[in-house]
């Protein structure tokens, strides 16, 4: 007797939710199988169902055993917490990092469980491929500009967006419309999406979330001077002395989009929590435009990632995501842990995921003392501690 489509795969879910953590063997499930449906299962199409599922919904245990993900012991339940699925790395304080593809993991996560995302995405995708990590670390480049020392000071690495072709670039929108589609079941409605870019490509990043059915809710302009452009022609630069290839970069656009509310604001704030961006006081809303320094040296010696953003930046951004204080923030593309590390200094709780192993052991190490950094602003006659960074727009780590 034949099956029809999707019989066999609801019947092994449902088996392996039973048994739980401790998983069955595949030949366990084609007996459960075999005596629900009354006939033999074909114990070829459970294996295969399996293989092609392992990982994403399935993890294989010793002994050829097989397990729903987020059944694991990795994956408590915490009173006032969201069930989430995954391989857990982490758990510290209000925070969670899990390690593995957030496409993949989007996909398996509970409708409306977070209430915002600040991300820093992989801009071009190809300088965060496997190959080009590997000539990173080895301080080769490839498609990383690798600065030389600057005043006896070692410079972080830059992609060179430049050099994109036009499939990787049709290959980022494409990217980028495919993970707005997956987040958006997972946000609850009124959740803001706020996204790191480059002036280059932020273009393409918005279209695609256009695209995917979010709301642009106009853009954070983080004002920096970073060493990107301002370069005179290469291999000319005596010959051409009085021109620069690229305007000198003073700023970085980071995109903010919006789930559609359900009704208006005001509705979706008492239902969800969500719709609007937290206020830094009574008297002054939070702003598009926010003056940056570059990542503090003592910031790069806890979490040395070539797109770590300061802490005095992120706590600003990530306070303002969660209007009314309360909820879970994202960060699909967590590096280093620093986004993360921001919502435990400001004390909200975040969710983490990152892909490349080793940047997912760097965060498992750094989001604790990132949390700790102490952040001050400048005042007349000095600096004073700000916490979370959110009193004023100045800010800069001591």
């Amino acid at each position: 007797m034949s099956y029809q489509p999707g019989q066999i795969r609801d019947g092994i879910e449902e088996a392996l939710s039973r048994v739980g953590s401790e998983g069955a063997t595949s030949t366990e499930i084609v007996a459960y199988l075999s005596e629900v449906f009354g006939q033999p299962v074909p114990a070829s199409s459970v294996r295969s169902y399996l293989q092609l599922n392992t990982p994403g919904k399935y993890e294989r245990l010793e002994r050829g055993r097989y397990r729903l993900v987020g059944t694991g012991p990795y994956d408590v339940e915490v009173p006032g917490e969201v069930r989430l699925r995954g391989k857990l790395v982490l758990r510290h304080g209000r925070a969670r990092l899990y390690q593995g593809n957030s496409l993949d993991w989007l996909a398996n996560q509970p409708e409306n469980s977070i209430h915002g995302v600040v991300t820093d995405p992989p801009y071009g995708l190809v300088e965060y491929k496997p190959e080009q990590l590997k000539k990173l670390r080895a301080g080769r480049g490839g498609t990383w500009r690798i600065p030389p020392s600057f005043d006896g000071h070692k410079r972080a690495p830059l992609p060179r967006f430049t050099t994109l072709t036009r499939d990787e670039l049709d290959e980022l929108e494409l990217f980028f419309q495919d993970f707005g589609e997956r987040l958006m079941p997972v946000l609850v409605p009124g959740a803001h999406v706020l996204v790191a870019a480059n002036p280059l490509v932020s273009h393409l990043v918005s279209y695609a979330l256009d695209r995917a059915g979010y709301e642009r809710r106009g853009e954070i302009v983080r004002l920096v001077t970073t060493m990107r452009g301002g370069d005179r022609p290469k291999n000319a630069h005596e010959e051409f002395p009085d021109v620069s290839v690229m305007p000198r970069s003073n700023w970085e656009p980071w995109l903010l989009f919006r789930k559609p509310t359900e009704g208006t604001v005001a509705q979706n704030l008492r239902k969800w929590g969500t719709g609007g961006l937290r206020r830094i006081s009574d008297e002054q809303p939070f702003g598009d435009v926010i003056r940056s320094a570059p990542t503090h040296a003592k910031e790069r010696a806890i979490a040395n990632h070539p797109s770590l953003k300061p802490q005095a930046f992120l706590r600003q951004v990530v306070r303002a995501i969660l209007p009314l204080g309360e909820g879970t923030v994202l960060d699909p593309f967590a590096g280093s842990g620093s986004t993360l590390a921001a919502a435990e200094a400001v004390g909200y709780r975040s969710v983490g995921v990152e892909l490349d192993a080793k940047y997912a052991e760097l965060a498992r190490r750094s989001i604790s003392e990132l949390a700790q950094v102490v952040v001050s602003r400048r005042v007349p006659g000095g600096v004073e501690v700000d916490p979370v960074g959110s009193e004023l727009l100045e800010t800069v780590s001591v």
